[in-house]
């Protein structure tokens, strides 16, 4: 299950092990999806590049804290003939706002990065939170997944 951590942003030391913290999420993830052996990259960035990605594509004008691109759609994993073929997409955090954010609820930088690891994990597979069923659904997947791991708040 090749999951690839690249660190785009300077801003943020991120030391080896959220890196490994990062990798084993994202395989958590995956494990519990149709396509365990999928490739993934997860793209560590800051405000500004998220933002412009922000403002690319979804026509929002501000940084956020997590961009998932997924590269194929439903259905179309069926012409991948071997599962490590897949290339499901990547996924984009920005550093300085998980730092943030996790001294705003309180916890560490690590459950942070970790929770938005699962997040764009979980809508690379097409989970969404538009609704409160789904966001409900989602939440749950994603605590199982940082429970499993023993990341808590």
């Amino acid at each position: 299950m090749p999951v690839y951590v690249n660190n785009l942003q300077e801003k943020v030391e991120v030391p080896p092990e959220l890196g490994e913290t990062i990798e084993r999420v994202a395989n958590a993830v995956l494990e519990q999806s149709e396509f365990p052996g999928a490739e993934v990259g997860i793209v560590l960035v800051d405000d500004d590049y998220i933002h412009q990605l922000n403002k690319q594509y979804r026509g929002v004008d501000s940084p956020t804290d997590v961009l998932s691109f997924a590269l194929i759609e439903d259905g179309e994993e069926e012409f991948f003939e071997e599962e490590e073929d897949l290339l499901l997409g990547d996924v984009f955090i920005s550093v300085e706002r998980a730092q943030n954010q996790a001294e705003e609820y309180g916890h560490s930088f690590t459950r942070e990065m970790a929770y938005l690891t699962a997040h764009g994990m979980f809508h690379l597979l097409g989970y969404d939170h538009n609704t409160e069923e789904e966001r409900d659904i989602m939440r749950e997947k994603e605590e199982q997944v940082l429970t499993g791991l023993n990341i808590t708040r």
